[in-house]
């Protein structure tokens, strides 16, 4: 399976997603668009993920030349920040980044989250399929957020991300590139078409933080912080992940997994040393280092327990064809 981009456009699910959708196909922007009530809503999450699609790879039938359009980048300028505000409202504030680390590196016996639940006997190769797909969104495009924040950073927090990255995208080679490897697994899956339709808003979500945080050189500490989040914390949820594709006999899903279980562990190590550099270059940034860590965290527990809460009810965790 090829890694492609998007394939169709979405359906909106709502005014300000209508009216973004209607500007990437030759329509005007309506500029007066209330902005959504709910910042972690299906209608603002969407609009938000297409308007930084345009800085990743193409959209079907949409001019690329959008990418920089100032009525767009206005709007998407409104619809972050109540975003990030939420992401402010909903964590501590801190600047205790050891604290925020802390919890991360003790691995609990028994956890809650969507690894624990596929890894034992309850978990079934559909919800497996599911959570494939739902991790797809970001899976896809591995490691593109953080390549915008290269550029950002200096000394060995900029050595940390660029040897990681290196990693992320196969070493040089395309087919050990992790959004390969990703594609291979869909594969075997039988998933042959991600539409964004299917995700819903606490799915979208992950990435466009990871987006928001990268694409704004002043929330590079944010950046940073959900990079170290996501490789403290892959290993051990990597290796019951491929303990549940070994179990269903999905060979890619093992190898996928595997490669980050051994890969995940030495990058850790390597931006746990990038964290210390970049604290030392610039220590106003321990607050928001720490808001990237708890943002992750807090977007990753609503993905899981609303994959879990459907899981439950015997329902599908994904959103219905439009």
């Amino acid at each position: 399976m090829t890694v492609a981009a998007l394939q169709a456009l979405p359906t909106a699910r709502g005014p300000v997603s209508e009216a973004v959708l209607e500007a990437l196909t030759g329509g005007r922007l309506t500029t007066s668009l209330p902005v959504p009530a709910d910042p972690f809503g299906e209608d603002l999450q969407l609009a938000l993920h297409l308007l930084y699609e345009l800085h990743y790879r193409a959209l079907p039938g949409v001019d690329d030349d959008l990418e920089w359009d100032p009525d767009l980048l206005r709007l998407r300028a409104r619809l972050e920040a109540p975003f990030l505000a939420a992401l402010r409202a909903a964590t501590s504030g801190s600047d205790d980044v050891e604290a925020a680390l802390a919890p991360l590196l003790l691995e609990p016996v028994r956890g809650t989250g969507p690894s624990w639940h596929l890894s034992s006997e309850a978990g079934t190769l559909e919800q497996l399929r599911e959570y494939a797909t739902h991790r797809s969104v970001y899976h896809l495009r591995e490691a593109d957020p953080q390549a915008f924040v290269v550029g950002r950073l200096e000394g060995q927090a900029k050595a940390a991300v660029v040897t990681v990255q290196h990693d992320e995208y196969g070493a040089g080679r395309v087919e050990r590139m992790h959004a390969t490897l990703f594609a291979d697994l869909l594969a075997e899956l039988g998933v042959d078409d991600v539409p964004l339709d299917r995700a819903p808003a606490t799915t979208i979500a992950l990435t466009n933080a990871m987006s928001l945080f990268a694409l704004h050189r002043s929330l590079r500490g944010a950046a940073f912080g959900q990079f170290v989040l996501v490789e403290v914390t892959s290993s051990p949820g990597s290796r019951r992940l491929s303990a549940a594709f070994a179990r269903h006999g999905v060979q890619a899903g093992v190898r996928f997994y595997d490669e980050h279980v051994e890969a995940d562990a030495v990058h850790e190590q390597l931006l746990r040393a990038g964290l210390r550099d970049l604290l030392e270059r610039e220590p106003h940034l321990a607050a928001d280092v720490v808001l990237g860590i708890e943002a992750g965290l807090l977007l990753e527990e609503r993905f899981g327990a609303a994959l879990l809460d459907a899981w439950e009810r015997g329902d599908s965790s994904l959103r219905q064809h439009s």
